[in-house]
């Protein structure tokens, strides 16, 4: 037991509370050396108990999760779950230092609830040799932190019409990418090229997360929807449970959003988006991998950088999960690593030049 993963099941509801522990428990590998009722109960148990990973329910009587996290992290960075429903609070929580979330299941759907099990598991693994990121301290007491505020782009040169007009860039990312995707976009400025994201998340919350980022950054940022045109200042994020490809039509480009199987074992893929970058698109193309468990996206980066494109791969340092990434960079997909803060600047100046 002594190279198990030791997990503590933080959730104030007995009933979930003991489907998440016999589930975990039943998994190779993985060791629930406790479970807390509350925050306060969480805290407690902590010191004693030593846990690798933390699931957490976002939503509990007393301290919620997110400023359990404000005051956990900072003191003890254990990677942490969260479990949660179709909440925007999510997004705040991960925010202040969580590494990843898997949505609550319907309860009386066995689909849902296999889907669930499946992802909490993966989640756990990963999360047990992921970095964690803490959150500024903020110094005032509103529950709004700053990456939550707008925020100004970088000073930059306009990039020029020619190059808005015929460049198209894909980002995929998968754990610890909701704060990184937002993190590169939020320094660029309203004035880029169209950009396409695919994000490992679920059905429902890539469109919260879309009107998040659409809040904070300067270009225009939306959940995609089948036929959308890809053009300058736009970023349309894949639609949780679709796959999302790039197409020709006419004299644009567009997105098809479709259901479909799982590849490289997700829906939405980043791998099927680049790969239908590389396969479909005529003019100027830029490929960016951000950080994520396994390996979806590697493969399709490589095919744009075969045929052309401009690829960015985030680097070990600044990654939670340098998985992606790295199984990219070893294949030769990337043609330069850059830090989450510095590939910004990277990809305005490949733009510029």
């Amino acid at each position: 037991m002594n190279n198990s993963i030791k997990v503590l099941v933080v959730d104030d509801s007995s009933l979930f509370r003991q489907m998440i522990i016999q589930h975990l428990s039943s998994q190779p590998g993985i060791e629930v050396v406790g479970y807390a009722i509350n925050a306060f109960d969480a805290g407690q148990k902590i010191p004693r108990l030593k846990p690798d990973v933390l699931t957490l329910d976002v939503e509990m009587p007393g301290l919620n999760g997110i400023e359990f996290l404000k005051q956990l992290l900072p003191k003890n960075p254990i990677p942490v779950i969260l479990v949660s429903s179709l909440n925007l609070s999510v997004f705040d929580a991960l925010s202040a230092g969580a590494v990843d979330f898997v949505r609550k299941p319907d309860m009386s759907t066995k689909n849902s609830k296999d889907t669930f099990f499946a992802g909490l598991t993966l989640k756990v693994r990963a999360a047990s040799k992921a970095r964690v990121r803490v959150a500024a301290r903020q110094n005032t007491g509103s529950a709004v932190t700053a990456q939550n505020m707008p925020a100004k782009p970088m000073p930059f040169p306009p990039i020029p019409r020619t190059v808005l007009d015929s460049t198209i860039i894909g980002l995929g990312a998968s754990t610890g990418g909701t704060e990184a995707t937002l993190a590169v976009l939020q320094k660029l400025p309203a004035s880029i090229p169209g950009i396409v994201i695919t994000q490992h998340m679920p059905e429902g919350f890539t469109d919260m997360y879309a009107q998040r980022l659409n809040r904070i950054c300067s270009m225009e940022v939306r959940e995609a929807k089948n036929g959308d045109v890809i053009r300058p200042g736009l970023a349309l994020i894949a639609p949780g449970a679709k796959q999302m490809e790039v197409v020709r039509a006419g004299n644009n480009y567009i997105v098809q959003c479709h259901p479909g199987p799982k590849v490289s074992g997700h829906c939405p893929s980043v791998n099927v988006l680049f790969n239908s970058i590389a396969k479909n698109v005529a003019i100027k193309k830029v490929g960016i991998i951000m950080t994520g468990m396994g390996s979806d996206g590697a493969e399709g980066l490589l095919q744009m950088r075969q045929k052309g494109a401009f690829t960015i791969g985030q680097d070990k340092e600044s990654c939670v999960v340098y998985g992606m990434p790295m199984v990219a960079y070893n294949m030769g997909a990337v043609c330069t690593q850059a830090s989450c803060d510095n590939i910004p600047s990277v990809l305005l100046n490949h733009l510029k030049g």
